[in-house]
């Protein structure tokens, strides 16, 4: 009898069977999912000097720094034209000390800085790309003190993608500076094929939105590529939108959840210097940044659905537990179970809750619990 998929590709993924051998960038970074923070989603072209060195101390003294995370990235909108020689030339009326001494200001913090260019002969917002400037512009970022490149798609016609990131992964390497190189050419041409040869994270989808419905779509595409992820190679189902109000607490405490069980690089995109209480407690959860952090680097799976609303997501561990997402996507309360045959665990297990931080006792053969309306319960299993 053919084994139903979700379950043939749960023992393909415990196994390792379906981790297809591919070359991957080898330079030095990124060994566990970056953490940072974005300008992008909350401020859209709306950046300058003063909020960036406004969020580098927001991310020290709300404690996320200490949790994790550690590049601040300017999107888009930074640059307006280039100078003589070919060089980016920064928003004068909003960086009016240009890129490096705000690099130099966030190194300060104990931060690392990043930065936004596309591939194209435009960025998204029509400020000049890199296409053509590819070793000059990786000089450029080298000498500013740029450790995190986001390289986007846009204004491209006619380029081909992996050529076009490989241009632009060679001249960082030239430049002898360890960058993160971030691909966000959004999953057009299947970057989970080339892209673990070519950049630290690609983007596997479309913007993300902050909705419910947006959120989901992400995991469910990003979820069908684990195979590509590794050890400075990771699917990117894009920036967090945890703290920008389109979600409730409990969807937010969710999307938080998926993105750690599928190891996806933790990139915060709200206004940390204004976060609640909730949306700081999210976002420092440190047993579920664990999680997401761990070094075994293996990206987490869908292993049931009692039907396409109530799932089981589990990831596994470098001490030989796994983590493990109850996923409720319905309007309702449910409770939802996750099988020790689905996880391949045998005897009895303890179970600790990462959200109330609780031993929840040693099970047998199961675990249940009753999960929220669009919500998750997210638990350590150790056998």
């Amino acid at each position: 009898m053919r084994a139903p998929p979700v379950v043939l590709a749960f023992f393909l993924v415990t196994l390792g069977l379906t981790r297809v051998p591919r070359p991957a960038l080898d330079n030095g970074v990124a060994r566990t999912p970056p953490m940072g923070w974005n300008s992008w989603n909350h401020f859209g072209c709306d950046v300058s000097a003063q909020l960036i060195r406004e969020t580098a101390d927001a991310l020290v003294t709300s404690g996320l720094r200490d949790a994790g995370y550690q590049f601040v990235v300017i999107d888009d909108c930074w640059q307006t034209a280039r100078d003589a020689r070919g060089r980016l030339i920064a928003d004068s009326a909003r960086f009016p000390g240009g890129i490096k001494p705000l690099a130099d200001y966030v190194h300060s913090r104990g931060l690392k800085f990043g930065i936004y260019t596309d591939a194209g002969r435009k960025t998204c917002q029509g400020r000049p790309g890199t296409y053509g400037f590819e070793a000059l512009d990786a000089r450029t970022f080298a000498e500013w003190g740029v450790d995190y490149v986001k390289e986007d798609w846009c204004y491209a016609e006619g380029l081909d993608a992996p050529t076009q990131y490989a241009k632009f992964r060679d001249a960082l390497a030239q430049t002898g500076r360890p960058v993160v190189f971030s691909i966000c050419e959004w999953g057009s041409d299947s970057p989970w094929n080339w892209g673990p040869a070519t950049g630290n994270l690609w983007r596997t989808t479309d913007d993300i939105g902050d909705t419910w419905t947006s959120m989901l779509s992400n995991l469910d595409i990003s979820g069908q590529h684990a195979s590509a992820a590794r050890p400075g190679a990771w699917n990117d189902p894009d920036m967090l939108e945890v703290g920008n109000g389109g979600m409730t607490d409990d969807e937010y405490r969710a999307h938080f959840s998926l993105w750690a069980i599928m190891a996806a690089p933790l990139i915060a995109g709200n206004d940390v210097r204004a976060m609640s209480p909730a949306t700081r407690e999210i976002l420092t959860n440190r047993e579920v940044i664990a999680v997401d952090q761990d070094s075994l680097g293996i990206q987490g799976t869908l292993v049931s659905e009692r039907n396409p609303e109530l799932q089981v997501w589990m990831k596994p561990l470098k001490d030989g537990g796994r983590a493990v997402v109850l996923l409720n996507r319905s309007a309702l309360q449910t409770v939802i179970s996750a099988s020790w045959w689905r996880l391949r665990i045998t005897g009895p297990a303890g179970v600790r809750d990462l959200w109330s931080h609780a031993d929840l006792g040693t099970f047998t053969d199961h675990f249940s619990a009753t999960v929220p309306a669009h919500g998750v319960v997210m638990v350590r299993v150790t056998p």
